[in-house]
């Protein structure tokens, strides 16, 4: 029984969110000092998952896409991703049931993505529980239409529409209501990392076909810290964890923490004035794209991204993410590319 409790504990400990190393060895610390007795079952899983960041991938895509469950796994992680998927199955009827959507289809996705987040390793809810899940993901609206009766005439009628929410914020609420508890930021990291891995597959360095940046490797440690705050809501003003950020906010952040350059706190067009500007079709990872015009701001410069190859960005935009810069909007909005001083 205490065995089982361990390898509970340390199951879930590897599957809460797509986190960094760091936390991984601060979760390998706690167990081998409380649980020596099963550090070598425990050594056994952790060996199976490879690594949080590589683990959580695997759970992710076999839990979303299927796929066969090595022999090797543990009998409690498959037993987790088997419920994970069962929920699946059963989330995707409940969607599929859904009548009168109007205004788009349901992100069946989304829908998973806060399910996978908010119950991995949990006992998972009953089928009656999921549709108050889902719920969460609806509003319904009264709407009227006139309808030719069979004397000729007209009347008016009153039905009802259900409505997939995009607001996070509100489908958030709604959560909190049903679980009775606030979804941390950290929860509302989790689910948009999760979809994210879900619908994209994992980015992680390498994943980019682009050259090499910042020669003395400066790169891969921006890249760390940059895609630690992936899934963190756009707070304007914010300019740290624990307030979440805004454009300069994050650049400035993650600038300063990686190591590679210190940029104090200022704005985006504050950055810009720093930088020396380069063609675009020179940009480099680890280099800056600046955009006018995304709001009224006082200056030409609006918005603020990082580089990352590829024709792709990372930037604090609602949540925290990537960003194609071939889109109509990033393409029709770019003001210039930057460099920081002194970046080889």
């Amino acid at each position: 029984m205490a065995a089982s409790a361990a390898i509970t504990l340390a199951v879930k400990a590897a599957a809460v969110a797509v986190t960094d190393k760091r936390a991984r060895t601060a979760i390998a610390s706690v167990i081998a000092a409380v649980f020596l007795p099963f550090i070598l079952m425990i050594f056994v899983i952790l060996s199976a998952l490879d690594g949080t960041s590589t683990h959580n991938f695997s759970a992710v895509d076999l839990a979303f896409h299927g796929g066969i469950l090595s022999a090797e796994v543990p009998e409690e992680y498959r037993e987790y991703i088997e419920d994970i998927r069962n929920s699946f199955q059963s989330l995707d009827s409940l969607i599929a049931g859904v009548e009168n959507l109007e205004g788009g289809p349901i992100d069946a996705s989304r829908v998973k993505a806060y399910f996978y987040a908010l119950y991995f390793g949990e006992e998972q809810p009953s089928r009656r529980a999921q549709k108050a899940f889902l719920e969460c993901f609806l509003r319904y609206e009264e709407r009227t239409r006139e309808v030719e009766e069979e004397d000729g005439s007209i009347t008016e009628e009153t039905y009802t529409v259900a409505i997939f929410l995009t607001d996070q914020e509100e489908i958030c609420s709604n959560l909190e209501s049903l679980l009775g508890r606030t979804l941390t930021m950290e929860d509302r990291a989790n689910a948009q990392r999760v979809y994210t891995t879900a619908v994209y597959g994992w980015v992680g360095p390498g994943s980019f076909e682009a050259g090499e940046a910042m020669g003395d490797g400066s790169f891969g440690a921006l890249f760390a810290e940059a895609t630690r705050y992936i899934g963190y809501p756009y707070v304007w003003g914010g300019s740290s964890p624990a307030t979440s950020f805004d454009c300069s906010g994050y650049i400035c952040w993650i600038y300063t923490h990686s190591g590679v350059y210190n940029l104090p706190r200022t704005t985006a067009e504050g950055i810009y004035n720093q930088c020396a500007i380069v063609p675009r079709e020179e940009a480099r990872p680890g280099d800056l794209i600046f955009f006018t015009g995304t709001y009224a701001s006082p200056g030409p410069v609006s918005h603020v991204g990082m580089y990352v190859g590829d024709g792709k960005m990372l930037h604090a935009g609602d949540p925290i993410g990537y960003g194609d810069l071939n889109s109509n909007f990033w393409r029709s909005h770019y003001y210039a590319t930057g460099r920081l001083p002194g970046i080889p």
